[in-house]
C-alpha cells in the first residue's frame, strides 16, 4: 500500500505547475486574531498580493515552572497549527529560549506536534530542547 501512495504523491507533483506567487513566512504576532473570519481575510489579502503563506513562527515562552502556564502556551501554539491549515501554509515553528521543566514543557509540545502530523502540518522546535529525545 505504501507504494501506491509513494506513486500517488509523484503523479501529483509530475502534474504540478508553476505559479507565480511568493512564498512568505508569517510571525504569529503579526496575525491579527486565529478566528476563521479573520484568518479568511488574511488569506484574501495574501492572495491578493499572490503571497503564499509557507511557514508561521511563534514565539513561545517555556520560562514558568508551572504547568498550567506550560499547557497555556502550547495551546496558544496549537492555535497556529490551526491556522496554518486554514491558511495552506505548511510548516509550524516554534521559537523559544528557555524550559524551566522539559519534563513539563517537551510532552505539551509533543502533543502539539501530534496535532500537527494529524492536520498534515509539519512542526519545527528551534530552542533548547526537541522533541527527538
Amino acid at each position: 500500500m505504501s507504494a501506491t501512495r509513494s506513486a500517488d504523491v509523484r503523479t501529483a507533483i509530475e502534474g504540478c505547475h508553476v505559479e507565480d506567487a511568493t512564498p512568505v513566512s508569517l510571525d504569529a504576532e503579526t496575525i491579527p486574531s486565529t478566528a476563521r473570519p479573520d484568518l479568511a481575510e488574511l488569506k484574501r489579502q495574501l492572495d491578493a498580493d499572490d503571497l503564499v503563506p509557507a511557514r508561521i513562527v511563534v514565539s513561545a515562552c517555556f520560562d514558568e515552572d508551572c504547568s498550567f502556564a506550560t499547557q497555556e502556551e502550547a495551546d496558544r501554539v496549537r492555535e497556529y497549527v490551526r491556522a496554518a491549515k486554514y491558511l495552506g501554509a505548511g510548516t509550524v515553528t516554534v521559537e523559544f529560549d528557555g524550559v524551566s521543566d522539559e519534563g513539563k514543557v517537551r510532552p505539551a509540545l509533543a502533543a502539539v506536534a501530534e496535532r500537527a502530523r494529524r492536520e498534515g502540518v509539519a512542526f519545527d522546535v528551534d530552542g533548547p530542547l526537541s522533541l527527538d529525545a
